[in-house]
């Protein structure tokens, strides 16, 4: 009887066991290829309504960030080590690298941070706040904590599970972005050959 009882307990606890960051960041380390598709809702001071914009996105981790927005008119941004590049439709793509324009830079690094859950990279710029909720559902909260990134946002939230689901920012002029991600997918592992093409721009 107690050592039934004693099987149970440890079950019990294996399952209840709490989620940290460490755990998130390998999680998330373990997924070579993230395609999911995006919704946000920004809500600007002094505009009555929210800008809301979709499409879909794909991360791999020796390529980068590749976020292709569909609504409300095409736009593309192509994110990694090197550069960021965007286009806009029936526009030059605009190239920003370190050295022509740091703090952007700067700034689209994190995106990259955020969705692989890069604590070390996310510590340098931000004082960090993870819960975990029970469930596999966990919360980070950032708080800026360098210039320039002080002077924009008041805190970074991001909700999830198995994926990072949203991601709510609020900003020092009063205005709030909300961004949920759905149908994330992580097959096929490997890049197919017309998302390799997409790096390659």
């Amino acid at each position: 009887m107690k050592a039934w009882l004693l099987c149970i307990l440890c079950v019990f606890s294996l399952g209840a066991q709490a989620v940290t960051l460490a755990d998130l960041q390998q999680r998330f380390g373990e997924q070579p290829v993230l395609r999911a598709e995006f919704a946000q809702q920004r809500s600007i001071s002094g505009m009555a309504r929210p800008l809301k914009s979709s499409g879909e996105l794909l991360i791999s981790q020796q390529k980068g960030l590749w976020w292709a927005q569909r609504q409300p008119f095409p736009l593309t941004l192509l994110l990694d080590d090197r550069r960021m590049v965007q286009t806009l439709a029936g526009q030059a793509p605009q190239v920003v690298t370190a050295d022509n324009n740091p703090q952007m830079f700067q700034f689209n690094r994190l995106l990259t941070a955020l969705f692989h859950a890069d604590s070390q990279a996310l510590e340098q710029n931000f004082a960090l706040q993870f819960s975990d909720l029970g469930s596999e559902r966990w919360r980070l909260v950032l708080k800026p904590k360098t210039t320039p990134l002080d002077r924009l946002f008041k805190s970074i939230t991001l909700h999830g599970g198995e994926f990072l689901e949203t991601i709510d920012i609020d900003d020092l002029q009063g205005d709030a972005t909300h961004i949920r991600f759905f149908n994330q997918r992580t097959r096929p592992a490997a890049l197919t050959a017309e998302e390799r093409q997409r790096f390659a721009s």
